[in-house]
C-alpha cells in the first residue's frame, strides 16, 4: 500500500505552468526576431557562419579547380588562382628567413583576396549551396569552431529574445524543477528500500519453497521404490494368471478343433447330397431348355426366310421407285425443252409478223410518194 502511494505521488506531480520563455528555449521554432537590432545581429552572425563554411571549402575547391571552373565562372576562378598564388608565396616566406615587412604585405594581400572571394560567393548563394553539398571535406578543427560558433549564434538569439521578466520566470521554473527532482529522488530512495525488503521477503519465500520441493522429491523417491515393489508383485501375479489363461485357452482350442472336424464331415456329406440333387435338377432343366431352344430356332428360321423375301421385295420396290423417278425427271426435262421450243417459235413468229406489217407499211408509203411526183 505504501509503495502504491509513493508511485501515485511520483506519477502525478504538481502541475507547473511552463513560462513562455522556457517554451521558446524548448522549441527553437518559436525563436523569431522581434526587433530590427536583433535581425541585424543575427544577419551578421549568419553571414559569418557562411563565410566560415566557404573558407573551409576554399582549399578543396582550389585543389580541384579544373573540375569546378565551369561552375564557378571566370571571376571567381581568377580570384581563387590569385589566392592560391598568395598562399604559396606566404608558405615560401615562412620556410625561408625574410623581411617582416614583406610578410605583413603578403598577409594583407591574402586578407584582401579572401574578402574578395567571400564577396563573390555571397553574391551567388546558389553556387555556395551547390558546392556545399557536392564537395566532401574531411572533418577538421575548423568544423569544431564552426559548430561552436553556431551554438554561440543560437545562444545569442536566445539571450536577445529573452526579456528580464522571462529570464526571472525561467529561473523560477528551473528552481521548481530542481525541487521536484529532489522530491522524486527521495521517493525513488524510499521505493528502492521497499524494493529491497520485498526482494528479501521473496528470497525467503523461495528458500522455503525450495525446502518443500526437496521434501517432496524425497517422498517421491520413496514412493518410486514402493511402486517398484508393487509393480514386481503385480507382474508376478500377472504372469501366473497369464499361464492359467493360456492353459485354459489351449483346452478350449482343442475342443473347438474337434467341433470343427465334426462340422467339416457333416458339411462334406451335405455338399455331396446337394450336388446329386443339383445334377438331377440340371438334367431336367436342360431338357426343357433344349426343347424351347429348338422351337425358337425353327421360329427364327421362318423369320429369316420372311426377312429375305421382304428384303427382296423392298429392293425391287426401291428400283421401281428409282426408275419411276428417273422417268418423271426425264419427262419434266422434255416438257421444259418443248416449252422452250414453243417460246422460241412464238417469238420468231411474232417477229416475223411485225416485220411483215412494217414492210407493207413501208411499201405503201413509197407508192404514195411516187404518185405525187408524177402529177
Amino acid at each position: 500500500m505504501k509503495q502504491r502511494t509513493l508511485l501515485k505521488g511520483m506519477a502525478a506531480p504538481r502541475k507547473v505552468g511552463i513560462p513562455l520563455s522556457v517554451m521558446k528555449v524548448l522549441d527553437p521554432r518559436q525563436l523569431k526576431p522581434d526587433s530590427t537590432e536583433t535581425e541585424r545581429i543575427l544577419t551578421v552572425l549568419d553571414e559569418t557562419i557562411v563565410k566560415l563554411e566557404i573558407t573551409r571549402l576554399i582549399p578543396r575547391i582550389i585543389g580541384s579547380l579544373d573540375r569546378y571552373a565551369r561552375m564557378l565562372g571566370p571571376e571567381i576562378t581568377s580570384g581563387l588562382l590569385e589566392h592560391q598564388k598568395l598562399s604559396m608565396e606566404i608558405q615560401h616566406l615562412l620556410t625561408s628567413p625574410g623581411d617582416a615587412k614583406s610578410m605583413r604585405a603578403a598577409v594583407q594581400h591574402m586578407k584582401c583576396s579572401l574578402r574578395n572571394i567571400l564577396r563573390l560567393f555571397l553574391a551567388n548563394p546558389l553556387l555556395y549551396h551547390g558546392l556545399k553539398y557536392e564537395i566532401w571535406v574531411r572533418e577538421s578543427p575548423a568544423d569544431v569552431f564552426i559548430k561552436a560558433f553556431m551554438e554561440f549564434r543560437d545562444f545569442m538569439l536566445e539571450r536577445l529574445l529573452t526579456t528580464p521578466d522571462e529570464e526571472k520566470e525561467m529561473i523560477e521554473f528551473m528552481n521548481e524543477i530542481s525541487l521536484q527532482v529532489e522530491k522524486n529522488t527521495e521517493i525513488i530512495s524510499a521505493l528502492q528500500g521497499e524494493l529491497a525488503g520485498v526482494i528479501q521477503t521473496r528470497d525467503e519465500e523461495v528458500s522455503r519453497k525450495d525446502k518443500t520441493i526437496e521434501k517432496l522429491k524425497t517422498s517421491m523417491e520413496d514412493l518410486a521404490k514402493n511402486c517398484k515393489a508393487d509393480i514386481r508383485l503385480i507382474m508376478e501375479e500377472g504372469e501366473k494368471q497369464q499361464k492359467e489363461d493360456k492353459e485354459a485357452s489351449q483346452e478350449r482350442c482343442a475342443r473347438l478343433k474337434q467341433d470343427i472336424q465334426h462340422l467339416g464331415t457333416q458339411f462334406s456329406a451335405l455338399v455331396l447330397e446337394h450336388r446329386a440333387s443339383e445334377l438331377v435338377l440340371r438334367k431336367t432343366t436342360y431338357e426343357e431348355v433344349q426343347a424351347v431352344y429348338k422351337e425358337e430356332k425353327e421360329q427364327l428360321s421362318l423369320l429369316m426366310e420372311k426377312h429375305a423375301m421382304l428384303l427382296q421385295e423392298y429392293t425391287q420396290i426401291e428400283e421401281e421407285r428409282k426408275m419411276l423417278k428417273e422417268k418423271e425427271e426425264e419427262a419434266a426435262k422434255e416438257e421444259a425443252r418443248r416449252n422452250n421450243a414453243a417460246t422460241c417459235i412464238q417469238a420468231f413468229w411474232k417477229g416475223y409478223l411485225v416485220r411483215s406489217i412494217y414492210k407493207s407499211k413501208l411499201k405503201k408509203g413509197k407508192g404514195k410518194g411516187k404518185g405525187k411526183g408524177k402529177k
